[in-house]
């Protein structure tokens, strides 16, 4: 489900109790919720990203993934403050997350966006969605619809601006002072060799992508418009939380997991598909937890997203630990 699709599997697999992972258009959200744990994307600055290999400067956010809300809570009063050594991390106080758990979700404003119901939108996600929010009604909150309706960018917004920072960051893997080096006749050769072979398909694809992008030529014309999406996106969302309300619900996945080798063969974009109800998130900005809700009809775990206003982490850890009560607990038995 992405790049922390291990620290997932093993946090499900009881090989851990919790793990950290990366998030940079849902890679800790998407791989909890096809495992059926909890994990969280905090607000961008909120978690130090210093040490981590850099893919997309400014979507990545380092965030915990564990098997219950309050597990991810406590991991992330741990991980949260302000580090010196990345210059994009926020020097704010960081509040006592566990405390969040149990606490009244009533009279708070949930927002349900009609630009998520998506065309050819499996029915089991849609009826997860519906019943998530029934939750949430029963607690006390009150559901309001609202419009995303720059969302429908989002996806083709976010597959210029990551693939081009990808592209610049990965610049420095170049087998004269990292890890692998495969020799070459002269020094370009060796350059070559190394970057082909020590990359992945997908890897490669997406420095291609970011450095077209990033041309001269189509630097104005892609990436200078995905920027200006971005910040549509992102009032879009500022509008939502400037009408009192306190976060968004929508499905973590249109999907539960699939087969490895499934999607994504011929036709890459398939694969792109499934970012779609996270990407936003990460162009936003914003905190957003995925929590364990139901199961497919094949018994594979369904996850919902709480999209949260910045730095407040709190209240999705709040409305998370109803929707786990409501649905109950969904990770596999131990296995040894």
């Amino acid at each position: 489900g992405g790049s922390s699709g291990g620290s997932a599997a093993s946090v499900a697999a009881h090989i851990v109790a919790g793990a950290t992972g990366t998030d940079t258009g849902g890679s800790i959200r998407q791989p909890a919720s096809f495992t059926g744990i909890v994990g969280i994307k905090p607000t961008y600055g909120r978690c130090s990203r210093w040490g981590i290999v850099a893919f997309a400067s400014s979507l990545d956010q380092a965030g915990p993934i564990a098997r219950t809300t309050r597990d991810a809570a406590i991991l992330m009063r741990s991980m949260a403050g302000h580090d010196p050594k990345d210059t994009t991390s926020v020097d704010i106080a960081v509040p006592d997350y566990e405390a969040a758990i149990g606490k009244s979700v009533k009279g708070m404003k949930i927002g349900i966006p009609k630009e998520y119901r998506l065309d050819g939108m499996p029915a089991e996600i849609e009826k997860l969605w519906s019943e998530g929010a029934q939750w949430l009604k029963a607690a006390g909150a009150e559901l309001v619809e609202v419009s995303l309706p720059h969302t429908k960018y989002a996806l083709p917004a976010y597959y210029i601006v990551a693939p081009a920072e990808a592209s610049s960051n990965l610049a420095r893997y170049d087998g004269v002072r990292y890890g692998l080096r495969d020799p070459g006749k002269n020094i370009i050769e060796m350059y070559e060799n190394t970057r082909a072979d020590g990359f992945g398909d997908e890897v490669r694809r997406r420095v291609l992508i970011g450095t077209y992008v990033l041309s001269a030529g189509y630097y104005d014309a892609s990436y200078l418009r995905a920027q200006k999406v971005r910040t549509l996106i992102k009032k879009d969302f500022e509008d939502c939380f400037a009408k009192g309300v306190n976060a968004i619900l929508t499905p973590a996945t249109p999907s539960a997991a699939f087969g490895i080798g499934e999607k994504g063969g011929a036709d890459p974009v398939e694969m792109y598909l499934n970012d779609i109800f996270t990407v936003t998130v990460n162009m936003a900005g914003l905190p957003g937890i995925a929590v364990p809700a139901g199961k497919d009809s094949q018994g594979l775990p369904l996850g919902l997203q709480l999209i949260g206003r910045p730095f407040d982490e709190e209240t999705l850890f709040s409305l998370g630990e109803v929707i786990e009560q409501a649905a109950g607990r969904f990770t596999a038995p131990k296995w040894w």
